[in-house]
């Protein structure tokens, strides 16, 4: 059994769509950022950098106790390397997934994440900020739409990189981006969303939670935090 610590947001949307597709047996626990359930201690016990997606598999490959993991991309292939699926395993192939999987990781979440910030939620506009992170977004896209010029998936097969960009591309209007621009990448947006598994993990999605999670009242929670808010467990 996972159990799946979990918030409907891109990064939390990276795991269900693996889950979903491997026919992992799991169970979520809502991790409501925007009430501030990222700073439990407990949460924190799990995922040192208070954010979620993390996961607790209680029946890891080793036969031995319960192990936990934070961090999206970290999991993606935790998940691959423990049920052998989404990850080739020839060396050419594995490096091929794995790149385009770090490229998401450093790349087009980091930069789609800043474009939400700027252009949606900042509390005064910043011109130069917005532009900024929307050409960024623009130009990864077209990294990737070039990349999909001719092969069906990032890495050729459908793969742990594919899961973890999609739902990065799920938000491309908020986002100022046109997929008319990217014929490729619409191609592949398209054949993901239509996957019975990612049907399955958005639905799950929309069961945790269908309302807005940045509010007035939870902006103080998910923006401009310092270390001192993450204070650690107490132990007796």
């Amino acid at each position: 059994m996972i159990e799946l610590f979990y918030w409907p947001t891109p990064n939390g949307h990276k795991i269900t769509l693996f889950l979903e597709e491997a026919g992992l047996d799991y169970q979520i626990t809502p991790v409501n950022i925007g009430a501030g359930d990222q700073f439990k201690p407990a949460f924190l016990e799990i995922s040192p950098n208070n954010r979620m997606p993390a996961i607790i598999d209680n029946t890891p490959a080793d036969g031995q106790e319960s192990i936990s993991v934070f961090e999206s991309g970290a999991i993606l292939l935790y998940l691959a390397e423990k049920t052998g699926q989404f990850l080739p395993g020839d060396l050419r192939g594995r490096v091929e997934v794995l790149q385009w999987l770090f490229w998401q990781v450093g790349g087009l979440g980091p930069m789609a994440g800043q474009n939400h910030h700027f252009s949606q939620y900042a509390p005064e506009r910043i011109p130069y900020a917005t532009e900024r992170y929307v050409k960024e977004t623009n130009r990864l896209y077209g990294v990737m739409d070039r990349r999909l010029a001719d092969r069906e998936f990032l890495a050729g097969a459908y793969s742990i990189a594919d899961m973890a960009s999609y739902p990065w591309v799920v938000p491309y209007e908020r986002q100022g981006q046109d997929l008319d621009q990217f014929p490729h990448l619409k191609r592949w947006f398209h054949a993901i969303a239509e996957r019975p598994a990612t049907v399955r993990a958005y639905d799950k999605g929309k069961a945790v939670n269908a309302t807005p999670t940045v509010t007035p009242e939870s902006r103080s929670i998910l923006f401009g935090q310092t270390a001192a808010v993450v204070k650690p467990p107490a132990h007796d």
